[in-house]
């Protein structure tokens, strides 16, 4: 199979143009023009969310805990996101700007993960004892 190098490839005509016809087919790129750099004080978020995310599975993973589930706003399900893939996740957001889509963990146990609101109340009532 012959591979072409990404620099042997013509331009893209439409490279930058927020009109592009090919954001509707959707794709790895198409939200590439949306994803403007994080400013200090989103960096700063993220930093703080992957420390608490730090003292949240120190604290639950020896409970049995696998991880945080969240409210997709986009398709309205539950996603789970195990300690690890959820760290990867705020670590290339904090890298790169945003996070690529991932894979879900295979038939998850929704008594394994608890919401970000439970983590946080959970360390807010342990670490005041």
């Amino acid at each position: 199979m012959l591979v072409v190098p990404y620099e042997a490839l013509p331009p893209d005509p439409f490279a930058g143009d927020p009109a592009d016809p090919a954001r509707a087919l959707g794709g790895p790129d198409a939200d590439a023009a949306d994803d403007a750099p994080l400013d200090d004080a989103e960096r700063d978020e993220v930093v703080a969310d992957l420390g608490d995310l730090a003292v949240f599975e120190a604290l639950l993973a020896p409970r049995g805990v696998r991880g945080v589930v969240v409210d997709c706003e986009d398709c309205s399900e539950q996603h789970y996101h195990d300690w690890d893939l959820l760290r990867a996740s705020l670590q290339q957001l904090l890298d790169e700007g945003h996070m690529r889509p991932h894979e879900p963990p295979f038939d998850p146990d929704p008594a394994s993960y608890v919401t970000w609101e439970y983590c946080r109340g959970f360390a807010d009532a342990t670490l005041a004892e």
